[in-house]
Order: C-alpha cells, then structure tokens, then sequence
C-alpha cells in the first residue's frame, strides 16, 4: 500500500448502533493507516445512503462529502473524485478530523436508521 491512495469509508459502529468502538483519542481512519503503513489515507464516503450516493443532489443542490487525510494530493484527487460523483466535497483538514466525521456519520444513521428518516437524505452547507 506504500505510496497509494486508500480512500477509508469505514465507520467504527457499534454492532447495536448506540456508539462508535472508538473515538476521541483515536478514529478508524487513523488505524487504518497504522494497518497500511505508508498508504495516504483519505476518510471519505462514509456518512451517506446508497440513493444519495447514485444521485449525490437534493432540491436541486450537492450534498456535502467532507474528506480528511494527510497528504495534500491524496485530498485533492479524492476531492476531485467527489467532486465528479456529484457531491460539494470539502476539506475537513488532517487525518485527526475523522475523530469527527466518524460521529457525523453515526449521526447521519442513527437519523436513518432510528429515527425514521430513511436513506435519502444527507447533508449541506449553506453559507
């Protein structure tokens, strides 16, 4: 894994949904990149429904797929792949920010899942 992009779309649930296994301290994203040593990994794609996912727009408007990592090129050709899929990409800074996308995305289920919001929603920014 040396050298590649490893997009990380993991989210660290636990198996009831209540909670993440971990975070805080740490997040999956930045075991992954323990696990694939030398690999520049990005955290994204892991807090939107499959319909959103086919069809990343709402009203008419993108949906926002924030990203985080270490490696400026490795953001940027993720961004660019967001970006193409149809999705607002933002950056959310270094790796670290998984600590909180990760809790973004248990929202982002629990509202889907729990809560009856179903999958075919997501975020946005408006400015």
């Amino acid at each position: 894994m040396s050298g590649k992009i490893l997009i990380d779309g993991l989210n660290p649930l636990l198996p009831d949904l209540s909670g993440l296994e971990v975070g805080n301290t740490t997040s999956a994203s930045e075991m992954v990149a323990g696990w694939a040593k030398g690999a520049k990994v990005v955290k994204a794609l892991n807090r939107i429904g499959f319909p959103v996912m086919a069809n990343p727009a709402i009203n008419g408007k993108p949906v926002v797929m924030f990203y985080c990592g270490d490696d400026a090129a490795a953001k940027e050709t993720v961004a660019r792949l967001a970006r193409e899929l149809g999705f607002d990409a933002r950056d959310a800074g270094p790796l670290t920010q998984a600590r909180v996308l990760e809790p973004l995305a248990l929202l982002w289920i629990s509202l889907a899942m729990k809560q009856g919001y179903g999958t075919h929603w997501g975020f946005q920014v408006a400015k």
